[in-house]
């Protein structure tokens, strides 16, 4: 391990189950991060751009915040005197353009619109890890995953598949959506060995801090929106509530796990996988907090979906014991 490394990354590689967990707790934070962006939105006179230079530059902030308080990952700038051009290009199209795309096609197309588009990153994982690493995906990961897919499709527009080509303009939000999932997919896979040196943590708070730093100058010369955050105070409650939440838990802390757990785990294909689980998590929560009433349509949706993940997790646990026990 190269001096400096987290200590918690050493763990994570000697225990793939602390990998995979971090993973799922980072899910679950994605899973509400459309529901919080669109309470900023209806709540206060701001459009998708700006609620992602909200997002990633205080949660990025955030993230420099925790790294300098533990000692182990203090340095900062080690890792951007090594490899300053590739982490500038990490932040500014894996977490900058990426997540503008996202936010942005929250102001064009639906919730489940995006949340279906967004949950084709596992299959532009494994697309990626196989042109860049020669990871072969596998028949059960393609069986799998379109599975998944369809699973996902069917729970977030209550089976009716045709509700998701919409309009015009809804086409403009899933094309953006597209980008994002693409854009992030090609983040995870290559910026995994930055993290294998430095840890995840001080990757992580670079590439969010620059990125949001990124953002802010793009959507001021973009869209003529310099972002002030000391108007933080003049905001709605709800919108005051809502983009905490969504800085400190679904971006600082679930980031941080996310990224930092496809990082570790062994097959970040198979890792991935558990973003399939993110519109399940929505519809969970909505259940629980929002009084919801499931059709029969999303309980076989949810089925399907659970049912391709657990299938690809035994696959992938039973060929593990056969290459060991060879």
């Amino acid at each position: 391990m190269a001096p400096g490394t987290d200590t918690r990354e050493s763990l994570w590689r000697r225990h793939a189950w602390i990998a995979y967990l971090a993973v799922f707790i980072g899910v679950l934070g994605h899973a509400s991060s459309e529901f919080v962006a669109k309470i900023i939105s209806n709540n206060a006179p701001i459009s998708g751009p700006e609620v992602s230079v909200w997002r990633f530059f205080l949660g990025g902030l955030g993230l420099v915040v925790v790294a300098m308080l533990i000692p182990a990952t203090r340095d900062l700038v080690t890792p951007m005197r090594k490899n300053g051009v590739a982490l500038v290009l990490f932040s500014v199209f894996g977490v900058a353009v990426a997540y503008l795309f996202f936010h942005w096609a929250l102001d064009y197309a639906t919730v489940p619109q995006v949340a279906t588009m967004v949950t084709t990153v596992p299959i532009f994982v494994g697309l990626i890890n196989l042109y860049a690493n020669k990871v072969a995906i596998g028949t059960a990961k393609i069986v799998s995953g379109l599975g998944a897919v369809a699973g996902v499709a069917f729970l977030v527009t209550d089976g009716a598949l045709l509700a998701l080509a919409g309009g015009a303009s809804n086409l403009i939000g899933i094309f953006m959506a597209i980008l994002c999932a693409l854009l992030l997919s090609v983040y995870l896979v290559l910026i995994k060995p930055y993290i294998a040196e430095f840890g995840a943590l001080r990757i992580t708070a670079i590439t969010l801090f620059l990125g949001g730093l990124a953002l802010w100058v793009g959507v001021g010369l973009l869209f003529g929106r310099w972002v002030a955050f000391w108007t933080f105070g003049d905001l709605a409650a709800p919108a005051m509530a809502a983009i905490v939440v969504l800085v400190l838990y679904n971006t600082t802390l679930t980031q941080w796990l996310w990224i930092g757990g496809l990082a570790a785990v062994p097959d970040i294909t198979r890792g991935t996988y558990l973003f399939f689980l993110k519109p399940v998590m929505a519809a969970f929560l909505a259940v629980v907090f929002l009084d919801t009433r499931l059709s029969l349509w999303q309980v076989l949706a949810i089925l399907v979906i659970c049912s391709a993940v657990a299938a690809e997790a035994l696959i992938g646990h039973y060929q593990s014991k056969n290459k060991t026990a060879a």
